[in-house]
């Protein structure tokens, strides 16, 4: 079964092609992981993925999708992350990966159970960027257009993160550059409207992408692999779309970028979305023709064996899933039994595996309880 199969990302090995999909829990503090964050990924650390991502990782205080969104510009985030990473190390067989982003114009947003929407400064919310002076939708504010010192402050500070990710002993980073967030808004004509060297042609508005990624690779261990998150259609026409993806992967792919996460949507509220299982593999797989990257594919993917067979038909490399492992942090030892494939087990949970049920605990050492 190729979904159980290893697979190499630079130095970096992963005992199965099950990613965990970074989920945002808009529960950090001032950017800093607590309690929730170290049992949210620890179980996701001792659930049988090969790869588990942080949720988006904000690389600047006005980059921040919300005020409780994890983030790593700071001493205190740094220390929160390390303390996770350290549990990943001494539990957990899966690897450990923060999702570097900036929310631009989607930054000082209320937490989703506030209501969502846009955090006014009156109300104690923060100036929002972009790259050009187009608002997310009518009651959002109208972000400043970026100057270029901006720009490369910004991109600057995607590399500060990345040193500070490399301190707190982080396996991987993915860079953020789907659902609308600030590279996305780079790359869509809907949202950049610039006319000099960051907008007008593809090449143009690929180059915030291209000059973040490499202020990363310049700082991040040769040996440690970076992935980059798209969104391969804004679902709205005229607006970024699989061809202009392909050839950003294209790009990224001479820069020495080592594997794309393809999703999609975001950026607009005037898209039109079809939805259905697994309903962005298409996408995946038109990456992965047209380059030699690993693929990750996202979207809808909830069975063992629909995520097999979008492996083993060549769509994509790897799968990622979020809801699903919402409802199931142990899915990949579900996938596993139903595969018919043996994984391993933290040893703490050795008698959890289905083979070792029957008379669990009667010879085992001590007076064991095996509920």
């Amino acid at each position: 079964m190729r979904l159980f199969q290893p697979i190499a990302l630079r130095g970096l090995e992963l005992d199965n092609r099950i990613v965990v999909a970074p989920m945002t829990q808009f529960s950090a503090d001032d950017g800093v992981a607590g309690d929730w964050h170290l049992m949210h990924l620890g179980k996701f650390a001792v659930g049988g993925a090969g790869l588990v991502l942080a949720e988006s990782t904000y690389v600047t205080p006005e980059g921040r999708n919300t005020k409780a969104c994890l983030s790593i510009y700071n001493d205190a985030q740094e220390h929160a992350i390390k303390r996770i990473a350290d549990f990943f190390k001494q539990y957990g067989h899966a690897k450990f990966g923060v999702q570097l982003n900036h929310a631009g114009r989607k930054a000082s947003a209320r937490e989703p159970w506030d209501g969502g929407g846009p955090l006014h400064i009156a109300d104690g919310g923060y100036e929002t960027v972009a790259p050009s002076d187009v608002p997310l939708d009518n009651d959002w504010p109208t972000p400043r257009a970026l100057a270029i010192c901006d720009i490369q402050d910004i991109i600057s500070s995607y590399g500060e993160s990345a040193q500070r990710a490399n301190r707190a002993d982080v396996d991987h980073i993915e860079i953020h550059g789907a659902h609308g967030y600030l590279i996305h808004q780079f790359l869509s004509p809907l949202t950049n409207q610039r006319s000099d060297a960051y907008g007008g042609s593809p090449a143009n508005r690929m180059r915030f992408l291209l000059e973040a990624f490499e202020a990363v690779r310049h700082v991040w261990p040769d040996e440690k692999p970076i992935g980059v998150r798209f969104s391969a259609t804004d679902w709205v026409p005229g607006g970024w779309d699989v061809a202009d993806m392909v050839q950003a992967a294209k790009s990224l792919e001479e820069l020495g970028i080592d594997y794309v996460h393809v999703s999609s949507g975001g950026l607009s509220r005037e898209q039109q979305i079809i939805v259905g299982p697994a309903f962005q593999t298409r996408f995946a797989a038109a990456v992965k023709t047209a380059t030699k990257l690993p693929i990750i594919a996202v979207g809808q993917i909830f069975t063992a064996l629909q995520a097999e067979t979008i492996i083993a038909t060549g769509q994509a490399d790897m799968v990622a899933l979020g809801r699903a492992m919402l409802y199931n942090p142990n899915w990949p030892y579900q996938a596993a039994r139903e595969l018919g494939i043996e994984t391993r087990y933290p040893r703490q949970y050795v008698r959890g595996n289905p083979k070792r049920w029957g008379g669990a605990g009667l010879n085992g050492p001590g007076n064991l309880d095996t509920g």
